[in-house]
């Protein structure tokens, strides 16, 4: 169990760097968020200290358009 808990705390901390990456970047700032803005967050926020050593992970996305 006790290996189950150090899992749990360094996944906490991982997340937390990416989101500081994330803040630091200026991606709260907006308020008009989109699909690519929010998953660009996202993928930051999990990318986590892989973001100091050079990642930075963009997401592009489009939504389906309804059929006319």
């Amino acid at each position: 169990m006790r290996g189950t808990s150090i899992f749990g705390v360094l996944v906490v901390i991982w997340l937390i760097i990416g989101a500081v990456a994330a803040g630091q970047r200026g991606y709260y700032n907006n308020d008009d968020t989109n699909c690519a803005e929010a998953g660009t967050i996202l993928v930051t926020i999990v990318a986590g200290p892989l973001n100091y050593i050079g990642a930075n992970p963009k997401v592009d996305c489009e939504l389906p358009q309804p059929s006319e």
